[in-house]
């Protein structure tokens, strides 16, 4: 994790991988299979319009944002935002304990 922003360590999908490769003993080419899987099935079952709950961990669920105001901040300009869905991911107990 060498890459920062605003100061926060950043990890990407390939370190993801690695970690998880060395902490689970399991060649890196298999981890990335199984978490695209993992996210491919996620991301399906969000469009579905289902949560997905893993306990301890978070809840992941699809939102509807309305249409309307938004401001550019590199601008400041007013624009309009449309309606969309969008992911929202509410951390567990068990990853809130975790952090502190």
């Amino acid at each position: 994790m060498k890459q920062q922003h605003r100061g926060v360590r950043l990890m990407n999908k390939a370190e993801l991988i690695a970690a998880v490769s060395q902490n689970s003993g399991l060649a890196a080419p298999e981890v990335r299979r199984v978490l695209d899987a993992v996210l491919d099935t996620v991301s399906s079952a969000l469009r579905d319009g289902a949560e997905v709950r893993l306990v301890g961990f978070g809840t992941f669920s699809k939102l509807y944002r309305p249409a309307g105001l938004a401001r550019n901040p590199r601008t400041g300009e007013t624009v309009r935002r449309p309606a969309m869905h969008t992911a929202r991911f509410r951390a567990g107990d068990g990853l809130k304990r975790s952090l502190n």
